[in-house]
């Protein structure tokens, strides 16, 4: 990992209040290259084995195509690019043979041994970057309130308990092609923190309330408390719920 750091990370998935589990989380080291990460969340939709076929095909593209990625010739933004279109056709070839409609959500980001980061997106499920326990990003909903806050008619607040905040405008396995919407960071600091998590975790809390969760306790019990603490918030009605979470650390 280089000298005077090393990188922490968890992940965690739980059903909800669902009866099944149509989120899939990821956080997977490369197989060659230490200090090389790939963090993965797909939320998906459609019927009750549609949803878990297309985050499941997220999934199974991410790793193939990462394993056969090299982050010393190979660019980062290119890999993800490339994760969401074909995880995305395989998604609609999935559908045309099952009459299914199966969408998924992406959120996923390659840390380098460089401490860069590259993120990519399509629909609601979020990508935050804290230092300490300061917001310093997140990633903005391919979401139809996501659209009136922009347009300043409802507030981040409105939007939150809006009857269709559930509603996207984008993502893999409709029949327009899915937004990719890019992010680097440059250089990651020892305290900052990247977590990736569907809507059924960041519902639930302020930037405010996760920042201080991530920076105060390690990821893992971080995934672990905000899980818990979602399912509370939820009051029988949550969905489901996964998050990764990757912490740069002083080291050795």
């Amino acid at each position: 990992m280089g000298s005077g750091y090393k990188i922490t990370a968890s992940t965690g998935i739980h059903k909800g209040d669902r009866d099944y589990q149509q989120d899939q989380v990821a956080l997977i080291p490369h197989p060659r290259v230490q200090g090389c990460l790939l963090g993965v969340v797909a939320d998906g939709m459609g019927g009750r084995s549609g949803g878990r076929k297309a985050s499941d095909q997220v999934m199974l593209t991410a790793k193939q195509l990462f394993e056969r990625f090299s982050p010393v010739y190979d660019h980062s933004s290119d890999l993800l690019k490339q994760i969401v279109r074909e995880a995305h056709t395989v998604i609609r070839l999935t559908a045309i043979s099952t009459e299914q409609e199966p969408h998924s959500t992406i959120a996923a980001f390659v840390v380098t041994p460089e401490r860069v980061s590259h993120w990519v997106h399509s629909g609601d499920s979020r990508i935050y970057h804290f230092r300490g326990n300061q917001l310093l990003k997140r990633t903005s909903d391919h979401s139809y309130v996501q659209l009136l806050v922009d347009r300043g008619e409802l507030t981040e607040e409105q939007a939150a308990v809006h009857p269709q905040s559930n509603i996207l405008v984008g993502c893999l396995g409709t029949e327009d092609e899915p937004p990719m919407v890019e992010h680097v960071v440059p250089h990651h600091e020892v305290g900052e923190t990247l977590m990736a998590c569907s809507d059924g975790v960041w519902h639930y809390f302020t930037p405010q309330e996760l920042g201080a969760v991530v920076s105060s306790l390690p990821p893992r019990e971080a995934t672990e408390f905000l899980i818990s603490k979602a399912r509370q918030r939820a009051q029988g009605g949550g969905d489901n719920l996964s998050l990764a979470i990757v912490k740069i650390e002083a080291g050795h």
